[in-house]
C-alpha cells in the first residue's frame, strides 16, 4: 500500500461531521512529526503550516477536513467511519470529498523540493507577490479547514486572522470534466447565492377574494420576473463560465379557504464572476421584498502562467491530456480569491462521488494528486 492511500485511509476513518477536533489533531501532530515546518493550528481548528522564507511568493496546498454527515452505511454501530478499498477505489464518507486530497497535499508539502526546478516565475512577477528574489525559493504552505461545508466557516476564519498566500491549489474535485478519469485543472468555479423572496398581501375570507390581496398571486408574478432574467456568463482563460437561477421552494397560505397574507419564494443562483443576475427587480412587484441568505462567492484564476505552471504538473502526472476548465460548486477558493489570492482548483473527487452514500476515490487518481502537487510545487 502506498504512503498517499495510506495516510488518507487514516484520515478517512476519524469521523468529522459533527466534530472535526480528532482529525485536525491528526493533521496537525502528522505535520509536526513528519516535516520541519511551522505548524499552527487557530482557534477555529484550522491547521497550517509553512515552510521557506516568509518575504517569499507564497504557494498554498489548501484541503479542509470535515466532512458531511455520513449514511448508515459508511459507519459502524459504534459510530466509527467504514473505510474499504475494493476495484481500485477507496469507498467511505470523505474519501473523495476531500481526505484523499488532503492527504497528497500534506505528503507533497513534505516531500517537495520548493524552488529546485525552475518555473514560469519571473523576478519581477515575484517582486509584485512580496518575494526578495527571483531566485529564491518560495514559500510553500499547507493549510486543512474546519467549515468548508458549512459555506467556508474555517476559511473565512483564516483569512481574517491573515491568512492570505500569493498562490493556492485548492484540492477540490476536478477529475472527468474533460474526459473520465482525467485530473483537469479549473481555473474557475461558480459561487452560491441564496435568496428568499417574501410576498405580502392582506387576508380575506375566500369566498370574497376581491377583499384581500393575495401573496401568492404577488409571488407568482415575482417568479415570473425571476424566469425573464437573463444568466450571466463571463470568460476566464479561454473557458466560458455561465451562471443560472432557479426557483427551488415556494411557501404560501394557511387554510383552504383563506386568501393568502403572506407567501415564500426560495431561489437558488449560480453565480459568476463578477456579475450577478438582477435579481433586485423582484421588487418591483408590489408587496415583495428580496433577501440575500448566502452568498458563497465564485472563483476565476487571474494568472494564466500560474494556471499553465499547474496544468504542466498534471500533465506530467498522468498518460492523459489534462485542460483548464470550471467547476459548478463553490470551493473556499471563492473566498481566498475574494481576499486577493490567486487560486486553481485541482483535486481527486470525480462529478457525482461527494456527499453520497456511495463516496468513493480512485486510488490511482490520489496517488496522481501527490504528484500534481509536488510538481507544481517544485516548478513554481
Amino acid at each position: 500500500m502506498s504512503e498517499v492511500v495510506e495516510l488518507t485511509r487514516e484520515l478517512v476513518s476519524i469521523p468529522s461531521h459533527d466534530d472535526e477536533t480528532e482529525a485536525g489533531d491528526y493533521v496537525e501532530n502528522w505535520l509536526r512529526e513528519e516535516t520541519d515546518a511551522e505548524v499552527t493550528r487557530d482557534d477555529a481548528g484550522n491547521v497550517v503550516a509553512r515552510r521557506g522564507p516568509a518575504d517569499a511568493a507564497s504557494l498554498a496546498l489548501v484541503g479542509h477536513h470535515d466532512v458531511v454527515p455520513p449514511a448508515d452505511s459508511q459507519t459502524t454501530a459504534t459510530g466509527e467511519y467504514v473505510v474499504e478499498e475494493r476495484d481500485g477505489r477507496l469507498h467511505g464518507r470523505g474519501t473523495a470529498d476531500m481526505k484523499g486530497a488532503v492527504a497528497a497535499a500534506m505528503l507533497a508539502f513534505r516531500d517537495a523540493a520548493a524552488g529546485d526546478t525552475a518555473g514560469s516565475r519571473t523576478q519581477s512577477d515575484d517582486a509584485d507577490r512580496g518575494g526578495s528574489d527571483g531566485d529564491s525559493p518560495p514559500e510553500l504552505v499547507f493549510a486543512s479547514f474546519v467549515g468548508e461545508e458549512q459555506g467556508g466557516v474555517g476559511a473565512r476564519a483564516a483569512i481574517e486572522d491573515g491568512f492570505a498566500p500569493d498562490y493556492a491549489i485548492v484540492g477540490e474535485g476536478s477529475t472527468g470534466y474533460s474526459a473520465q478519469g482525467v485530473t483537469d485543472v479549473a481555473v474557475a468555479h461558480k459561487g452560491r447565492r441564496g435568496s428568499t423572496v417574501t410576498a405580502r398581501g392582506s387576508a380575506a375570507h375566500a369566498s370574497e377574494p376581491e377583499a384581500g390581496e393575495n401573496a401568492v398571486y404577488r409571488a407568482c408574478d415575482a417568479v415570473d420576473v425571476i424566469r425573464d432574467l437573463d444568466f450571466p456568463a463571463v470568460e476566464v482563460l479561454g473557458e466560458e463560465v455561465r451562471g443560472s437561477v432557479a426557483v427551488t421552494e415556494i411557501d404560501g397560505g394557511s387554510a383552504w379557504n383563506v386568501i393568502p397574507e403572506s407567501c415564500e419564494v426560495t431561489v437558488d443562483e449560480r453565480t459568476v464572476p463578477g456579475e450577478r443576475a438582477p435579481l433586485e427587480r423582484v421588487e418591483d412587484v408590489a408587496g415583495v421584498e428580496w433577501t440575500v441568505e448566502q452568498d458563497l462567492p465564485p472563483m476565476r484564476c487571474d494568472d494564466a502562467d500560474f494556471a499553465e505552471t499547474v496544468l504542466a504538473a498534471a500533465s506530467d502526472a498522468q498518460a492523459a491530456d489534462p485542460e483548464l476548465v470550471s467547476k459548478p460548486h463553490a470551493t473556499d477558493a471563492g473566498w481566498l480569491a475574494e481576499a486577493g489570492t490567486t487560486c486553481v482548483v485541482c483535486g481527486v473527487a470525480e462529478p457525482g462521488e461527494a456527499h453520497t452514500d456511495a463516496e468513493s476515490a480512485s486510488i490511482e487518481v490520489v496517488e496522481r494528486c501527490y504528484d500534481i502537487y509536488r510538481g507544481a510545487a517544485e516548478r513554481f
